[in-house]
């Protein structure tokens, strides 16, 4: 036998069909001896770019023959297709010989996905007849075939059209054989082997029954006919395909296998040409906006430093011709800045000169001490890396803008490939085995048992299954864990283009209205070298910019980031207290217990407090090492010189991203490109594997340079750490900015941080009730919602306490009532404008308000000074009706009802009832007494006790 190509091969991006990896049938096609593989995934091209990835990492199959040429094609090939069934149940496979043919495959694709809800897709016949003149056509023959389905196929795709036949050794196979021939010979179309592979071994046979139950939402013992009746959907050796078809069959799948030249890598990225006014380079309007910028950050003159850098790196911009980029991300954020959106750009090409000049950033490089210099790398030729986050509640108008802009067909964003986990292959592979609903929450609380194989017969005795079946379990979600489920969308990668995107990659509707996915991920587009913005939301940002509209309103000083000093020794003295209640990033209990250690009292060391919280430097044991050696900097020592210069500025601990790589390549001689490909396992081995080669290479490496086992052995448990959350420096340094702002505001403005937080609500760690306490803490005072003066959201008002009339105090809103809609508080408020309320009866004609909305307004306190306390209220709130003006005259004359005023507890227990906080006592000091006398210890007590000491205590759950 000659050889052979699969012309038709599903992976597992044909979701809950295809028993297989993308690259595991690569990689076994390629050690079968196949001459080429086409990945025709159902309506998709999901899987390709894994495919092509694996391709690539193929080592070559045999030595070049005798007389070849050095630059022969390789002995392999991936040809690019897709699968399509019609409404009428006709099913074709589309084969790319050409990039004019996958850019159509991809249309055909994004047409059938765009007309149909999310994970579906839809095709007619007609939908074949134009648009696809490049393509290649394969007719999965049915065994009720006819003449004149051929003549349709023949007249569509002329010279281009096949029958595939697709033998899997059952009953029928050589009648199936008989009638294709004949059907070949009377239509004229040539026919050709395929096997519809959906799995690249018999082994996975099990594995893709239970896939089509799932699919289903059946039990494999219920699936009957849905099935396929043996395991032979797989790549199967030449020898068996030799037995099973004629041989003027297989030489045909080389005979188009040889017409498909197309590869992925010739696919060409072009950026929206309209970001260049006419007569201009991208890279002079680059300039020209830089140089602006440059002047409206140092209008005495640029320093030396600074322009250096800046003509470093706009030279290395050009080099890799990656303006167009930057330029992208400044128009973006141009609109949100003019729409008055705040946003800040991060990573480590955002943290460069360039994008502090265009304002993509508030980083100033000086600030940072020019570590950034090298944010492009031109050895690896790594896309640049700008995330630009906005107000999350306003975040939608920036995507809107962008598919204003570029219109639907240059702009969508990223997939992201939903894969299963633990949990989630537990319960369907739990449900497909027919476990009742009870066992498969056991099984899910025990996820990890498979790790200790040992304790098999003590699990089953506990889930009552036999042993062989929770065998089967075990070793079907092990093969499960990682494949795709679903495509979702990226939380805000966009990816812009020249030309229509459905000439590169196919798009398909999002679940959430007004959005459209490209069906590749993030990783898929590094892959292949196209460029994505991300377009990221920040709760936080939405809390500056109300901070900064409250502090304009009320006080009248217009504040940006960019205008609060830079070294506020108050600041830094609240930070190292822990007092940072909603601050950004360093509000946890976690970040509270490392601050009074670390003391930071730099903005770099900020940078290190925001990334050594995380559970990489922990699990990495990054954490004490540091805080000892910042204790005791006589400590500080360096395995080499060489590390020195990646280490000293974090103390010889490395706690960033961007320093394992360098660890990499200083110690252990990894090539930059290396370094990238550890960064990206660094990320995704949790996910897919491919750690192992990089040990083995990294301790090989640094063993040759004279490092000790020992030292090699800790970085790499430091990379394990990374890939389960590892924090890039230049990420750190823009969420520092962030911190400090925030902590600033909060030192110096806490009446205004503390409104615009719970005007932010829901984000961060801490509900309103914990912001409020925290803020009477810092002397602010806190005015309760009154239906006269509140707003929807909290405002300022001067603090009716304090001797000073420029003191504000806080003001609770509407917004915090609950049940009360922001439509009824907008009524209440734009009412109130018109003319002040007389009564609670008043309100409720004016503002329309149901009786349900005054019942909880009433319970809130919101009435107080229109009643008497709050017993009067819900007793005036119950006797507003609706009634004829005559009858309202009488019932106005009824006398108040006399109803006893309620006590401070009863008052209390109403405000957390309704608002979910007080402005009164905290709720602990009227049960104070009766705690102590029960023996329960005080917060200030604790502080006094031994350790070890039997202690009880109690309070209110906020967590």
């Amino acid at each position: 036998m000659s050889g052979y190509a699969e012309l038709h091969a599903l992976s597992n991006f044909s979701f809950q069909r295809g028993a297989s990896h993308p690259a595991e049938l690569v990689m076994q096609a390629h050690a079968l001896g196949y001459r080429a593989l086409a990945l025709t995934d159902e309506c998709s091209l999901a899987g390709v770019v894994r495919a092509h990835e694996a391709l690539r990492a193929l080592p070559p199959r045999t030595a070049a023959s005798a007389g070849a040429e050095p630059s022969a094609p390789p002995d392999f090939k991936l040809i690019i297709g897709s699968e399509f069934r019609t409404r009428c149940g006709l099913k074709l496979v589309l084969l790319a010989p050409s990039q004019t043919a996958y850019a159509q495959i991809c249309q055909l694709i994004t047409l059938a996905r765009r007309r149909s809800p999310k994970g579906e897709y839809r095709l007619t016949r007609a939908d074949f007849a134009t648009g696809l003149d490049a393509c290649l056509a394969l007719w999965m023959l049915p065994r009720a075939a006819t003449l004149l389905q051929a003549g349709w196929l023949r007249e569509l795709f002329p010279a281009r059209a096949w029958l595939a036949l697709e033998l899997h050794r059952e009953a029928d196979d050589a009648a199936r054989l008989s009638a294709a021939l004949e059907l070949s010979a009377a239509s004229g179309l040539p026919l050709v082997a395929a096997g519809d592979v959906h799995m690249h071994a018999r082994s996975r046979r099990m594995l893709q029954d239970a896939l089509t139950a799932i699919r289903h939402g059946c039990r494999v013992d219920q699936a009957g006919w849905r099935l396929y009746p043996n395991g032979e959907r797989h790549l199967r050796p030449l020898t068996e395909l030799a037995a099973l078809y004629p041989a003027a069959l297989l030489a045909e799948t080389l005979a188009i296998a040889e017409r498909c030249a197309f590869s992925l890598a010739q696919l060409r990225y072009a950026y929206p040409p309209e970001l260049v006014p006419e007569g201009r380079s991208a890279g002079e309007h680059l300039r020209a906006l830089t140089e602006r910028g440059l002047q409206q950050r140092w209008p005495q003159g640029v320093p030396g430093n600074v322009r250096e850098l800046i003509e470093k790196e706009l030279t290395l911009i050009a080099e890799l011709q990656y303006e167009h980029f930057f330029l992208t991300v400044h128009d973006v954020v141009r609109y949100a800045r003019n729409a008055g959106i705040l946003c800040q750009g991060r990573g480590s090409a955002a943290n460069s000169a360039v994008c502090y000049a265009l304002a993509i950033t508030e980083i100033d490089p000086a600030r940072m001490q020019l570590l950034f210099e090298r944010f492009i790398s031109r050895e690896r030729n790594e896309p640049p890396d700008i995330d630009v986050d906005f107000e999350h509640e306003r975040r939608e108008q920036v995507v809107q803008y962008l598919y204003r802009k570029y219109g639907r067909e240059r702009a969508a964003l990223a997939a992201t490939v939903i894969c299963y986990r633990t949990r989630s292959a537990l319960r369907d592979v739990a449900r497909a085995l027919g476990l009742d609903p009870q066992a498969i929450g056991r099984v899910a609380r025990l996820h990890l048992w498979w790790d200790r194989p040992g304790e098999l017969p003590e699990l089953a005795a506990q889930l009552q299954l036999p042993p062989a079946r929770l065998q089967l379990l075990a070793s079907l979600v092990r093969e499960l864990i990682g494949f795709p489920r679903h495509l979702s969308q990226h939380v805000g990668g966009f990816v812009i283009a020249g030309e229509p995107l459905s000439t590169l990659v196919p798009i398909e509707n999002a679940a959430m209205a007004e959005r459209t996915v490209i069906q590749w991920d993030k990783d898929d587009l590094e892959s292949l070298g196209l460029l994505k913005v991300d377009v990221l939301a920040l709760g936080m940002l939405s809390a500056l910019r109300r901070c900064f509209d409250l502090l304009k309103r009320y006080r009248g000083v217009s504040l940006t980031m960019a205008d609060i000093p830079p070294k506020d020794a108050a600041t830094f003295d609240m930070i190292c207290r822990a007092e940072t209640v909603g601050v950004f990033q360093i509000e946890s209990r976690a970040q509270m217990s490392m601050l009074p250690r670390l003391q930071p009292r730099s903005f770099y060391d900020l940078v290190i407090e925001v990334a050594i919280v995380r559970p990489g430097p922990i699990q990495g044991d990054m954490v004490h090492p540091y805080l000892k050696r910042r204790e005791h900097p006589e400590t500080v020592s360096y395995p080499s010189p060489e590390l020195e210069q990646v280490l000293k500025r974090t103390l010889g601990v490395p706690i960033f991203q961007e320093q394992v790589m360098q660890i990499a390549v200083v110690a252990a001689n990894f090539t930059p490109g290396e370094a990238d490909g550890l960064r990206r396992a660094m990320a995704a081995w949790k996910r897919r594997g491919g750690l192992e080669p990089y040990r083995e290479r990294l301790l090989a490496g640094m063993a040759k340079n004279g490092y000790p086992p020992q030292f090699a052995e800790q970085i790499y448990k430091q990379i394990l750490g990374f890939g389960e959350y590892g924090f890039p420096e230049s990420h750190a340094a823009s969420f520092a900015l962030l911190t400090y702002v925030s902590s600033w505001l909060k030192c110096h403005q806490p009446a205004a941080f503390a409104a615009a937080l719970i005007n932010s609500q829901p984000m961060g760690f801490y509900a309103p009730a914990q912001l409020t306490q925290d803020a009477r803490r810092s002397g602010v005072t806190i005015l309760p919602v009154d239906v006269t003066v509140s707003d929807w959201d909290c405002t300022l008002e001067p603090d009716p306490r304090h001797p000073d009339p420029a003191r504000l105090a806080l003001r609770l809103g509407l917004r915090l009532v609950r049940g009360l809609s922001s439509a009824e508080a907008e009524r209440i408020v734009s009412t109130r404008a018109a003319a002040p309320f007389a009564s609670i009866d008043e309100l409720a004609r004016r503002a329309q308000l149901s009786q349900r909305s005054l019942q909880q307004l009433a319970g809130a306190g919101a009435f107080s000074t229109l009643s008497a306390h709050r017993h009067d209220a819900s007793w005036r709130a119950l006797g507003v009706e609706q009634l004829p003006a005559l009858i309202a005259e009488l019932s106005a004359s009824e006398p108040p009802a006399a109803l006893p005023v309620p006590t401070e507890h009863q008052n209390i227990l109403a405000d957390y009832r309704h608002l979910g906080l007080t402005t009164g006592r905290h709720p602990l000091e009227l049960l104070r007494f009766e705690l102590l006398r029960r023996g329960f210890s005080s917060s200030v007590d604790l502080q006094q006790l031994a350790d070890g000491s039997r202690v009880r205590v109690g309070g209110l759950v906020t967590h």
